[in-house]
Order: structure tokens, then C-alpha cells, then sequence
């Protein structure tokens, strides 16, 4: 080969390279810190319930804490009222409807009194008669009527008298008419249980006590002091007249039960307090004015 041919070829050839590069691999970059792996990996997020489940549970937890927070409350009350009605001094008078000396008592000392200690006494009126045992004897009495009824004779205005056989009953000092005037009150007491009102209705029949239990009388007074007639008709009428001669019955028994048998005994703190009796007051211990009931009365109500 001569030098020309050597020359030639070698300017055929490719120039020289050296293989001074390595064969390329890929590499992940190295981080900056060391990994370390999360002790408190992420959930995944749990599907949503659907809003109105939501919604419900809400209501259903919001309505069992209102019914929770209602009982103690209603608890709270009756507790309240029963530790009131505990501490208030009894205060209970003893009559008979159609007695002058109920009307003297009630008008000159126990109405006044009642006036401003009212709210410090458990008040209670009770009727003195006789309970009887009757051995089927025909007796005549006077039962409430739901309208007026023109043909009943005047003296019973409303009722309706009529005879039948009974095996008990109550006599009462001045006739059946007085009866019905106790049921009458006994019955204003049961439906307007508040003394205020039935105290009140119970002094405007006294006043005119020859009257009761006429109709007008009876309207007048309920009118007076908000009270219905029609109300107190249907007491007196309930059971065909059962209801308000069982309510008489226990008044006159726990009377008989008390010893007391004159009209009008007025019992404070469970012991006698002062008595009327023929237009005059009697044993009244501390005195018989409103004033002295009064003072008696807010003395054993510091007490309690």
C-alpha cells in the first residue's frame, strides 16, 4: 500500500473518538431528606351520607334533649308545688249553706282574712248535716234540671223535685233545700278549685242565704265572680245528682270525723280557732277580729 493510498484511506475513515463516556442509565433524583414512612397515613375520605339522614339524626337527638329537659322540668314543678302546698297553714271552715251564723262568720272574719293571706293558707270548706242510713224510705228531693222548669213550685226555682227510694242519704239542719245548697258549693269549690273565686261565690249566696238555691241568686253570684252557671248546673247534674251527693256525703263525715257539729267552726292548723254560734263568736283564742285570724295565720306560716 502505498503512502497516497494510506493517506486516502485514511481520510475515508471517521475520526477518532474515545469512548470516554459510560453507558447511561436512569436515576431517580435522591430526595433532600431521608424518607421515613407517615405513622398516621391518610384514610381515604368515607362516602357522604346523604343530607337529609343527617338531618334526621339531628332532629332526633335535638327532640330526645327537649323531652329530657321537659321531665326534669315538669318534675322540678311538681316537687316545687308539693313542697308550697307543705309549708301553706290549713286553714278549713265548717258550715251549713242556709245558717245565719255561716254568714256572720264568713262575712265579718273569715272573707276579710282571706283577702290578704290567701296565698299562705290551704283553704278548705267542709259542711256539717247527718249522714244517714235509710232503709229503703221514700224521702222527697231536689235534684238540678238543665233549663228552668216553669211548673217546679218557686222555693226550688231550678230543680227538679221529684220522690224515690234510697238506702243512704243526708239530712241537713234547715231541709233538702240547704242540701242542695252544700252540693251547690261543694260543687263551685270542685270546678273552680281556686278559694279566691269559689270563697267569694260562696259569700254572695250566704248573703241572701234564704234564697239558695234559686236560680237568680245562683246566676247572679256566678256572674259576679266570673263563674259559669252552666258549668256548675252540669256538676251538680252528673250522675243524675250522684256525683255531688257523694261530695256532700264525705264533707259531713269528715265533719263528723272532726267533732265538729256547730256552723261555724273555723279550724286553723287542725285545731279549733273561733266558733259562731247564736249571732255570736265563741273560743276564739286570740281574738275574732279579721286582724287577729291574720296574725295567727302569718305567725304559723314564718313557722313552717
Amino acid at each position: 500500500m502505498s503512502v497516497s493510498d494510506i493517506h486516502h484511506s485514511q481520510e475515508n475513515q471517521a475520526p477518532y473518538r474515545p469512548h470516554s463516556r459510560a453507558p447511561s442509565f436512569t436515576m431517580e433524583k435522591a430526595p433532600l431528606l431521608p424518607h421515613t414512612e407517615d405513622p398516621f397515613p391518610r384514610q381515604r375520605p368515607a362516602p357522604r351520607r346523604p343530607k337529609l339522614l343527617r338531618i334526621s339524626a339531628i332532629a332526633i337527638v335535638l327532640g330526645l334533649f327537649w323531652l329530657a329537659t321537659r321531665r326534669n322540668c315538669m318534675d322540678c314543678n311538681h316537687r316545687h308545688k308539693a313542697v308550697e302546698q307543705e309549708t301553706k297553714v290549713p286553714l278549713e271552715v265548717h258550715i251549713m249553706s242556709k245558717c245565719p251564723d255561716a254568714r256572720l262568720c264568713l262575712q265579718d272574719l273569715v272573707i276579710p282574712a282571706m283577702a290578704n293571706v290567701s296565698d299562705k293558707v290551704d283553704f278548705r270548706l267542709s259542711f256539717i248535716g247527718k249522714y244517714v242510713v235509710l232503709a229503703y224510705t221514700r224521702i222527697r228531693h231536689c235534684m238540678p234540671a238543665r233549663s228552668f222548669n216553669p211548673t217546679i213550685p218557686p222555693r226550688y226555682a231550678y230543680g227538679d223535685c221529684r220522690t224515690t227510694e234510697e238506702d243512704d242519704g243526708v239530712q241537713c239542719m234547715h231541709g233538702q233545700t240547704e242540701c242542695l245548697g252544700n252540693i251547690l258549693l261543694l260543687c263551685a269549690a270542685s270546678v273552680y278549685p281556686d278559694p279566691k273565686i269559689y270563697l267569694g261565690f260562696t259569700g254572695c249566696l250566704i248573703r241572701q242565704y234564704n234564697d239558695i238555691p234559686k236560680k237568680e241568686l245562683i246566676e247572679d253570684c256566678a256572674l259576679e265572680h266570673g263563674m259559669s252557671f252552666d258549668k256548675l248546673n252540669d256538676c251538680m247534674s252528673e250522675d243524675n245528682g250522684a256525683y255531688g251527693m257523694g261530695m256532700l256525703r264525705d264533707s259531713v263525715t269528715r265533719s263528723k270525723d272532726l267533732g265538729v257539729s256547730t256552723s261555724c267552726t273555723v279550724r286553723l292548723n287542725n285545731k279549733t280557732r273561733c266558733v259562731t254560734d247564736g249571732g255570736k263568736f265563741k273560743d276564739c283564742e286570740g281574738g275574732s277580729k279579721p286582724e287577729d285570724l291574720i296574725h295567727d295565720i302569718n305567725k304559723l306560716y314564718k313557722k313552717e
